[in-house]
């Protein structure tokens, strides 16, 4: 959520944004709603003060022993004069206290409207994001790693997992619908081996450790601005009113909704290692094959929470870069990083960076990170704020990054660590958290 002060004053920037990102707002009548609601404003402020007024004046004239009855009498004020005011008084009154009360239903009905509004304006995108339509158009900051050339016919990430006996697509499905999977034997290790590895790695670099509830309120999903834009996106839980969560980042932004913070005490660094739950609604036909959009994963995701600051906020933006940048290193895969377009950027994002990994079956490097920043948009929605020296209220920033995804990431473990005879060699990194297993073989 921006602030509306901030929307009254760069609408032009408003409607640029909601063009480039694809995000519609009704900016006209957001507008519109707003002029109305602050001029019921001022008229309750003008009708609450003069009942105000009126009532302590009535209260004068009903009262014979008042001071005002007392100046009356010795003007000679009679007291059919007395009564006649004090019927006109009051009838002034009921006349305010209607005008209070329908003015009040009106303004519960604006005020609402106002909210909802307010929750589909886009944040503006910084002025380095690039303009595009899709995620075609993201463009290309750096490569890492050399793709290697296998002398060998390869077979792609599902075909090894059935041979290997590792991944199981037949009976996910079977048990639980298309883009389902089973992972088995040394499949389920070497999934919980990236995770853990990646998990352990952020605990290194000083993140707190956090185990977060995938089953979030209303109020939270709509906090960090998943909703009510990604609410086909989500499962809901309809009975408890609850939606799962397709990332960690919803818990851990939350984390301190309503809370306000000391400057001192930021940034807060938080990583969560929880299940994640998409729909994947409007996608259908589009990455229907093995592991690479399926309904449910596991990640590892790194949160940062930061003082209001656009220099501060790029340098974490950075940081949390760098930490998904290392686990990938450290698995020694190829990938590149890009620029995320406007046409690929979500509402809430004034940037991302996507890391992408070669992936020998699809033929591309593909997204398996996204890093994040938000400034104070989630923190506006959420109220999450903090107190600096001066003991000045700000809003906080948010960003936020993928450390690890998994199974998606065992597409190019497994495409690029095949051997000719059909095995899986194990990443070093990730030998130690499989009893120091150095191959997969048939079972």
């Amino acid at each position: 959520m921006l602030d509306i002060k901030f929307i009254r004053e760069n609408q032009e920037a408003i409607r640029d944004a909601s063009r480039r990102k694809k995000v519609p707002c009704d900016l006209d009548r957001l507008v519109e709603v707003d002029a109305r609601r602050r001029q019921i404003q001022v008229e309750l402020d003008r009708l609450r003060h003069e009942q105000k007024e009126g009532g302590a004046q009535l209260a004068l004239y009903r009262n014979p022993k008042s001071p005002w009855r007392r100046r009356a009498a010795e003007e000679g004020v009679s007291e059919q004069e007395i009564a006649a005011e004090t019927e006109r008084l009051q009838a002034r009154l009921n006349e305010i206290k209607a005008g209070t009360k329908a003015l009040e239903e009106e303004d519960r009905q604006v005020q609402a409207d106002f909210q909802q509004l307010m929750l589909t304006v886009p944040q503006t995108p910084a002025a380095d994001v690039p303009d595009g339509e899709d995620e075609t158009d993201n463009r290309e900051l750096r490569r890492v790693g050399e793709v290697p050339k296998l002398d060998f016919p390869l077979l792609d990430h599902v075909e090894l997992g059935a041979k290997l006996g590792i991944v199981d697509i037949e009976r996910g499905v079977r048990l639980a619908g298309t883009r389902n999977y089973m992972l088995r034997g040394a499949g389920t290790l070497l999934h919980q081996a990236v995770l853990r590895f990646a998990f352990d790695l952020m605990i290194q670099r000083g993140f707190e450790p956090v185990t977060v509830p995938v089953m979030v309120k209303e109020e939270v999903m709509q906090g960090t601005g998943y909703f009510p834009l990604g609410r086909d996106q989500a499962y809901l839980c309809e009975r408890d009113e609850l939606s799962l969560v397709g990332t960690a980042e919803v818990p851990l932004t939350a984390l301190h909704t309503e809370e306000i913070l000391d400057e001192t005490d930021l940034p807060k660094r938080y990583v969560a290692l929880s299940p994640c739950f998409r729909r994947e609604a409007g996608a259908a036909g589009k990455d229907t094959y093995g592991l690479y959009r399926i309904h449910l994963f596991d990640k590892v995701e790194q949160v940062i929470i930061c003082r209001n600051d656009e220099a501060v906020s790029l340098e974490h933006h950075q940081e949390i870069l760098a930490h998904a940048e290392a686990v990938m290193q450290a698995l020694e895969l190829p990938y590149r990083v890009v620029n995320v377009c406007t046409g690929d950027l979500g509402q809430g994002q004034v940037q991302k960076f996507d890391i992408e990994t070669w992936m020998p079956s699809r033929g591309a490097y593909c997204e398996t990170h996204s890093a994040s920043r938000f400034h104070e948009f989630q923190a506006r929605r959420l109220n999450m704020r903090y107190r600096d020296a001066s003991r000045k209220i700000h809003f906080c920033h948010t960003l936020n990054n993928t450390v690890i995804a998994s199974p998606r990431v065992l597409i190019p473990i497994l495409e690029l660590y095949q051997q000719p005879d059909g095995s899986i060699v194990v990443p070093k990194v990730l030998r130690p958290y499989m009893g120091d297993m150095e191959r997969i073989g048939p079972r």
